[in-house]
């Protein structure tokens, strides 16, 4: 028999507050956008038509009357480009927007019989017209959902709790955006510094004219142009060799040594990149930002229609999920978003002052019933017995419609006296069968989990210390990596200085930490604790101070009560263990380490010694990238 929901008290639902009833939700249901609408339809038209339109267009040809520099015009539309592309999926209002800059660039750039007398334009205008028809079919069924919503909650409105007034959203976005704008702004300049430097020395060159005597391609396979000109053959590296045939005439300016196509001046790609993804992912993260906060701030506006209803936490993603008041098997759910604790000011300061080792009577916090509770709790999850997150009563404060924000109120246990008030941090989704399942059930694993009995059933106690090191899976991986940061390190240095060893920079620590872990990594159990040998060094993790051990995207996390958790990763791939008919070796070692944690007899006697703790490479191994980016700059 399943558990009945845990009871919200009753000085905490506002008078007037009205059940979402299983009727009235399936009517909220039923509004939701026709399967045509869905968004990966509209990002998939969107992005062939694209790709096709911009692949038929005519390209026009680098000329020294219109030479090919910088095209922040270009630039600025494929931002806009990708933004829509974006927005389709997340902000249908944005959507059409982008569209139509998109369609409006379109004809200003080539004219409309130019763009309509194309195959690809027609299937562009096409494109446009579904996406369209979809976005403002989403944006209706939004606004029948609101009004089914209010209809069901009755003319009853309340403010929100204290706590959810002082709830603030968008902060990351907007600190993401600046930083993500900042580094657009920087490639900008880098750009513009590129151009500014090649018009300078040409102010000051000598300009001729030169026949193309040969085209041909280097070994790294870039186009060669060779131009004789005044008696001198000069060499050109070109990105449209088709423009400039064999006995054509070209432009050139020529100062000493130096020399450049007038048609190809410079090549300032690398930076227009830069550009390109700092601007997008930069005024994605802006546009983020302003709209959280301007929904957080509309919730907070004044009073605002309530629901009770019936929420659970998801047992693997952390979604709530949210079903009608009378539904208390939680077998329909209406709909899901993430959500995230607000906590009042005068809570925060009673947190803080009752964190004492001693009840206010003097007793020992060991001996509450709660603590002890809460220890029994944890042995269960250690165990793999980690049960179902319960069904709990709440009030859902706004108007739920897909897009909006909620605050609800509800309590997490039956044993926790207090009410608990959530906010959400990502927009309401109705609860219905898309093009991937998804579902509050928990999902099947695999390999079932084994039970710490099963387990401890093939251990039996040692006096030396239990050691386990990375397998062969986990070597291979680690080798792989080593060949990627080895070639990412000579395609780096191949052209001397440039922007791309920020790339190197960036990436080399990750990967160093990555490849470190997976060929070297060991976990040593002794009398006392773990020693956990990861990258750069050796932690000590007693056993007293573990709550947890996990196995979690190729990673083994170790939970400590006050520190942070000790992570190694990657520990060998889970997946392909599994496709080959093997257990995860990684997944073996957590719950050999689980049983020692619940089993203490099967512990080993002995502490162990300096040898057999492990030893890091990683500070090895940034030496051996140092001397292998050494011998790449001398070899070049």
């Amino acid at each position: 028999m399943s558990r009945p929901p845990v009871p919200l008290p009753a000085e905490h639902i506002p008078p007037g507050t009205a059940d979402w009833r299983t009727p009235d939700a399936e009517r909220w249901l039923a509004a939701v956008p026709a399967r045509w609408a869905h968004p990966l339809w509209a990002f998939l038209v969107l992005l062939v038509s694209i790709v096709w339109e911009v692949a038929a267009a005519p390209v026009v040809p680098c000329t020294s009357a219109d030479p090919c520099g910088t095209d922040w015009p270009g630039l600025g539309v494929a931002v806009v480009m990708m933004l829509t592309l974006y927005w389709v999926w997340r902000q249908p209002r944005l959507a059409l927007a982008g569209l139509a800059a998109l369609l409006t660039a379109l004809v200003v750039e080539d004219g409309v019989a130019a763009v309509f007398g194309r195959p690809s334009g027609l299937a562009f205008l096409g494109a446009v017209v579904f996406i369209a028809a979809g976005l403002v079919h989403r944006l209706a069924a939004a606004g029948r959902q609101r009004s089914l919503a209010l209809e069901a909650a009755g003319p009853a409105a309340h403010p929100l709790p204290a706590a959810a007034r002082t709830f603030r959203r968008g902060r990351l976005s907007f600190v993401l955006a600046a930083l993500l704008l900042a580094v657009a702004g920087f490639g900008c300049w880098q750009a513009q510094q590129v151009a500014d430097a090649y018009e300078e020395r040409a102010a000051g060159a000598t300009h001729l004219s030169g026949r193309v005597t040969a085209l041909e391609q280097d070994d790294d396979g870039v186009d060669i142009l060779e131009v004789e000109a005044d008696g001198r053959t000069h060499r050109f590296e070109t990105a449209f060799p088709e423009d400039f045939p064999v006995d054509s005439r070209v432009d050139i300016v020529v100062d000493g040594d130096w020399a450049a196509l007038v048609a190809e001046p410079y090549d300032a790609f690398g930076w227009e990149l830069l550009v390109l993804g700092g601007s997008v992912a930069g005024l994605a993260s802006l546009v983020n930002g302003v709209d959280g906060l301007t929904r957080a701030k509309r919730l907070r506006r004044g009073p605002l229609p309530m629901l009770r209803v019936l929420v659970r936490e998801g047992h693997d993603d952390g979604r709530t999920w949210v079903f009608a008041a009378d539904d208390p098997e939680g077998l329909r759910p209406i709909l899901h978003f993430h959500s995230l604790y607000a906590f009042d000011d005068e809570d925060e300061e009673d947190d803080d002052g009752d964190e004492e080792g001693e009840d206010e009577d003097g007793s020992d916090a060991g001996d509450d019933p709660e603590a002890v509770g809460e220890l029994g709790r944890i042995a269960e999850i250690l165990r793999g017995e980690d049960p179902a997150p319960p069904l709990r009563e709440a009030v859902l404060y706004g108007v739920p419609y897909a897009g909006a924000e909620v605050a609800f109120v509800s309590r997490d246990d039956a044993d926790d006296p207090e009410v608990s008030v959530e906010c959400s941090v990502t927009a309401v989704k109705p609860a219905v069968p898309g093009l991937v399942e998804r579902g509050p059930q928990r999902r099947k694993r695999k390999s079932p989990r084994r039970s710490v009995d099963e387990i401890a059933v093939g251990m039996t106690p040692t006096t030396d210390p239990r050691v386990w090191t990375a397998h062969g899976f986990s070597r291979a991986v680690g080798l792989g990596l080593l060949l990627v940061q080895g070639g990412g390190i000579w395609a780096a240095l191949d052209e001397g200085p440039s922007w791309s060893w920020l790339w190197l920079v960036v990436g080399l620590p990750w990967l160093v930490t990555a490849v470190a872990t997976a060929l070297t990594w060991r976990i040593t159990a002794d009398r006392d604790g773990l020693w956990v040998t990861g990258a750069w060094r050796v932690r000590r993790v007693p056993w007293d101070v573990i709550t947890s051990v996990r196995h979690s995207d190729d990673g083994i996390r170790v939970g400590r009560a006050k520190d942070s958790s000790v992570e190694l990763s990657p520990t060998g791939w889970a997946w392909l263990e599994r496709r080959l008919g093997r257990e995860p070796r990684a997944e073996r070692v957590v719950e050999e380490v689980r049983a020692l944690l619940l089993r203490p007899e099967l512990r080993p006697l002995e502490e162990a010694p300096t040898g057999r703790q492990g030893m890091p490479v990683g500070p090895p191994l940034v030496a051996l990238s140092v001397l292998w980016g050494a011998a790449v700059l001398l070899l070049l």
